[in-house]
C-alpha cells in the first residue's frame, strides 16, 4: 500500500564521506556538494564511499541545499528519520497494524514527563506510541539501534512509567530493508535492549513492519515478526 509519494524531484548523488553526525560530502554530476543527513545512527554499513544516494532539494536559508533521502545496497534504503512520523500517521489512519486498530490519533509529539512521545492515541484508554526507524540488517535480522541511544532508552523508560500509570504503550519499528524478523541490538546497546525487553514484559506492544522505497514512493509491505 502506498504510504508516501515524493512530488519533489530527487537528485542522484555519490557518497564521498561523512564530515560529522549530520553532514555528508557528495558528488553530483562530478562536482563536490554537501547534504544534510537526518539520521543520528552510525550507518557504517550503508554510507560507504561510492555508494549511490538520492537527495531532495530544500528551500530556505540553510547550510546545505540538499537532504539525504536514501542509499542503495541492492535496494533503496530510506535513511531520513524526519519522515518516520508521517509514515506512521498514514499507517495508523489506514488501520494497518491490527494491535492499534482500535485507537485514533489524538495528538502528535505528545509531551509526557521529560520526553516527547511521537503519538498520543485514544479510545476508552490512552495509548502512548513511540516510532523508531530501523536500517541495520544483519543476516536478514533487523536490529535496532545501530549505535547506543540514550534518547531511545529514555523514551522506553518513560513508556514503562506510563504503563504503571494506566496508559497503554507501544513501540513501532519501521524496517527499511528486507528482513525475516526484528530484534533489539543487545550487542550494540544492551541498556536500550534490556529496557525494551522490560517494557515488553510489562505489556507494552512491540511492533514492527516493513516499508519499501522504490526511489519515488514509500510502500507498506506487511508486518515483520518481533523476537525479544
Amino acid at each position: 500500500m502506498l504510504i508516501y509519494k515524493f512530488n519533489e524531484r530527487l537528485t542522484n548523488a555519490i557518497f564521498s564521506k561523512r564530515l560529522n553526525k549530520f553532514l555528508v560530502e557528495v558528488s553530483i554530476d562530478g562536482k563536490v556538494d554537501y547534504a544534510h543527513l537526518h539520521d543520528p545512527g552510525r550507518l557504517k554499513k550503508i554510507l560507504k564511499k561510492g555508494r549511490n544516494l538520492l537527495l531532495v532539494e530544500r528551500e530556505g536559508k540553510r547550510k546545505t541545499k540538499y537532504d539525504v533521502i536514501s542509499a542503495y545496497i541492492n535496494e533503496w534504503i530510506f535513511i531520513h528519520s524526519g519522515y518516520h512520523s508521517f509514515f506512521a500517521e498514514k499507517i495508523l489512519k489506514e488501520k494497518l497494524i491490527e494491535e492499534l486498530q482500535e485507537y485514533e490519533i489524538e495528538k502528535r509529539e505528545y509531551k509526557y514527563e521529560k520526553s516527547r512521545i511521537d503519538f498520543l492515541l485514544s479510545n476508552e484508554k490512552k495509548c502512548l506510541l513511540e516510532v523508531k526507524g530501523c536500517t541495520l540488517v544483519r543476516e536478514r535480522v533487523a536490529l535496532f539501534p545501530d549505535a547506543p541511544t540514550s534518547r531511545g532508552y529514555k523514551h522506553i523508560v518513560e513508556l514503562i512509567d506510563a504503563g504503571k500509570k494506566g496508559y497503554d504503550t507501544a513501540i513501532l519499528f519501521l524496517i527499511m530493508r528486507k528482513a525475516d524478523y526484528f530484534s533489539p541490538n543487545y550487542e550494540t546497546d544492551k541498556k536500550f535492549s534490556d529496557a525494551l525487553k522490560t517494557a515488553f514484559q510489562k505489556n507494552a506492544k512491540i511492533l514492527a513492519c516493513r516499508l519499501e522505497f522504490n526511489g519515488e514512493s514509500v510502500y507498506y509491505n506487511g508486518r515483520v515478526p518481533v523476537v525479544i
